[in-house]
C-alpha cells in the first residue's frame, strides 16, 4: 500500500493565501503578530495541507477588541501604553511625549496598511516601540542628548508584513525600537 504523495504548491497558491490573510488583518480578524506568523507559514508551506493550516480558525468576523481607533497619543507628565489588541486609524500615528513615557506595542495592532508610520517628538521622556519579529522597521529623526536603542531579532523578514517607519524628534530622551516574540497566552 502506497501513501498518496502530497501535490506541490505554486507561488501563485501562496500569494492567494497571503492576500487572504492580509485582508483578514485589514478587517481586524488578525493582529499584526498573528498575520506575521501565519504568512511566514504560508511561504514555508510545501503542500496543500500546510497551506490550509495557515488559515485554520480564521474568524469570520472581527474579534472583540478595542473599537476605538487611534491616530494620536499625547503624553505630558504621565505614562501612556498601547498594548494588546488596538486599532490604528489609517496609515499613521502621531505621538508626542513631554516629561513622560510612551510605549507602543504593535504586536497586536489592527491595520491593513502596507506601511505604518509613527511620527512625533519626545522631550525629556521615554519612547518605546515593540514590533513582532520579522517586520521591517526604520528609525529616523533628529536627536539631541538622546539614547537610541534599535534592537531587532536577526530573522528574515516575513513576506507580506507592513514596513514600520518611526520618525521621532528627540531631546534629552531615551528611544527604543525592539522586536519581540509572540506573547504567551494568559491562563
Amino acid at each position: 500500500m502506497t501513501l498518496p504523495v502530497p501535490s506541490p504548491i505554486s507561488d501563485g497558491d501562496r500569494e492567494r493565501v497571503a492576500e487572504l490573510l492580509q485582508r483578514a488583518c485589514g478587517e481586524g480578524r488578525l493582529t499584526l503578530e498573528e498575520f506575521s506568523v501565519r504568512v511566514g507559514a504560508v511561504w514555508a508551506a510545501e503542500d496543500e495541507a500546510a497551506l490550509a493550516r495557515a488559515t485554520d480558525g480564521l474568524a469570520p468576523t472581527p474579534v472583540v477588541g478595542s473599537s476605538t481607533t487611534v491616530d494620536k497619543v499625547v503624553t505630558v507628565f504621565s505614562q501612556s501604553q498601547r498594548r494588546g489588541r488596538w486599532r490604528l486609524r489609517g496609515r499613521g500615528l502621531r505621538a508626542v511625549t513631554v516629561f513622560g513615557s510612551t510605549h507602543l506595542d504593535l504586536r497586536h495592532v489592527l491595520s491593513g496598511e502596507d506601511v505604518i508610520e509613527i511620527s512625533g517628538a519626545c522631550v525629556f521622556g521615554e519612547f518605546k516601540v515593540i514590533v513582532p519579529e520579522g517586520v521591517e522597521v526604520e528609525l529616523t529623526g533628529p536627536s539631541v542628548f538622546t539614547n537610541q536603542e534599535f534592537r531587532l531579532a536577526a530573522v528574515p523578514r516575513v513576506p507580506g508584513t507592513p514596513e514600520v517607519r518611526v520618525r521621532v524628534t528627540t531631546w534629552f530622551s531615551n528611544v527604543e525600537v525592539v522586536s519581540a516574540r509572540p506573547e504567551l497566552p494568559s491562563e
